[in-house]
C-alpha cells in the first residue's frame, strides 16, 4: 500500500511499471540496460480514489493522461532502475495529492471606492491631455 494522505491508500497492484531503454546519463550500460521506468495507473478505474479527487487529477494531468484515462509517468532522470522507480512513485504521489487538496472557493468582491475614483480621475487626466492635441481652426474675419 502506498499512503498518499491520511485518507487516500493506493494498492501496488493497481500500479503497473515497464522498464524501457533511457536516454541521457549512463555510459556504457545505455545500450544494454532498461534503468527507464514507464509507471501506468488507471485513474478511471481505480477503487481507491474518491470522485471528486479523480475529477481533479484528470484535469491535473493533462497530456498525460492516455484517452482510456491511465496516467503514464516516465522516469529517467537516474542511472539505476530503482532510483527511477521510486521518482516515478514520488512523482504520482505528490500529483495525487495536490489533486486531494480542495480548491479555496472565490469570494466575489467589488472595487473600493476610492480606486473607482481614482480610475475617473484618470481617465479625465487623459480626455483632457488628448482634447489639447486637437487642432484649432483658424479664426473667422
Amino acid at each position: 500500500m502506498i499512503q498518499i494522505t491520511p485518507a487516500i491508500k493506493i494498492n501496488e497492484s493497481e500500479i503497473t511499471e515497464e522498464f524501457i531503454r533511457s536516454s541521457g546519463p549512463g555510459g556504457q550500460n545505455i545500450n544494454k540496460v532498461a534503468t527507464a521506468v514507464q509507471l501506468r495507473f488507471d485513474v478511471v478505474h481505480s477503487p481507491s480514489l474518491p470522485d471528486d479527487v479523480r475529477q481533479r487529477l484528470i484535469k491535473l494531468a493533462g497530456k498525460k493522461l492516455t484517452e482510456d484515462g491511465v496516467l503514464i509517468i516516465t522516469a529517467r532522470r537516474f542511472r539505476t532502475q530503482e532510483r527511477n522507480r521510486q521518482d516515478a512513485v514520488d512523482r504520482l504521489t505528490a500529483m495525487i495529492r495536490k489533486a486531494a487538496e480542495k480548491p479555496k472557493r472565490r469570494r466575489k468582491t467589488r472595487p473600493p471606492l476610492a480606486s473607482k475614483e481614482r480610475r475617473l480621475e484618470d481617465k479625465h487626466r487623459r480626455s483632457a491631455a488628448k482634447s489639447r492635441r486637437k487642432t484649432v481652426s483658424a479664426p473667422e474675419d
